[in-house]
């Protein structure tokens, strides 16, 4: 894989384009997020840039960029869950950009190896979680839902798994059917119709 230039460098020169302009508030937390690209703190970084993109789409490629150096930090850190996510949302940003798509590709192919992970430690709850998000940005919900639920099969109390599971649900099946009402009141079986009617006249007894 390409080693990342663009770092704090790239993160300044796009702050520089747009600092002064528009919203005065995500000017000042772009600066907060070049400070903190500065001392590497890429989580820092990473949430004062997405705030200023919210309240001005003119920053967002700061958080691009910020995105792609917190994902480098993963890969090397082997955290390669957390590089696809990151690498994903930057490319929400810029879907033109190769170079982001060339690196989710390298931390995918670092997950591959899950798959002899699981032939050798088919108990092992986190190897079908992280497997099941590779084929969910691949586009393939079946298997990630297969995944997840033999996540959930080994560790049932997994928060992560349990939010994908409901994610995978919806977009194999659609939102779920509500649950039918019925159209009236519903007469109570503990009481005999003739005391349910007490005080009515029987017909032809008028």
């Amino acid at each position: 894989m390409k080693v990342l230039h663009l770092g704090i460098v790239g993160v300044a020169i796009a702050a520089t384009m747009v600092l002064g302009q528009g919203n005065q508030e995500a000017a000042n937390l772009t600066r907060e997020g070049i400070e903190a690209s500065k001392a590497k703190d890429w989580d820092k970084a990473i949430t004062a840039f997405r705030r200023a993109a919210q309240l001005d789409q003119h920053y967002a490629p700061n958080l691009a960029s910020a995105l792609q150096q917190r994902a480098t930090v993963y890969v090397s850190q082997k955290k390669f869950q957390e590089a696809i996510a990151d690498c994903s949302e930057a490319l929400k940003i810029k879907s033109d950009e190769a170079d982001i798509y060339e690196r989710r590709a390298y931390a995918e192919m670092q997950l591959n190896d899950y798959n002899q992970a699981i032939k050798l430690s088919p108990q092992e709850a986190k190897y079908y979680q992280v497997r099941a998000l590779i084929y969910q940005n691949k586009g393939n919900f079946k298997a990630a839902l297969a995944d997840t639920e033999k996540t959930l099969q080994l560790d049932p109390s997994n928060a992560d798994a349990q939010s994908r599971k409901r994610f995978l649900d919806v977009k194999l099946h659609g939102a779920p059917t509500p649950v039918p009402m019925p159209s009236g009141p519903i007469r109570n079986p503990n009481v005999p119709p003739a005391a349910a009617g007490a005080g009515t006249p029987a017909p032809g007894k008028q």
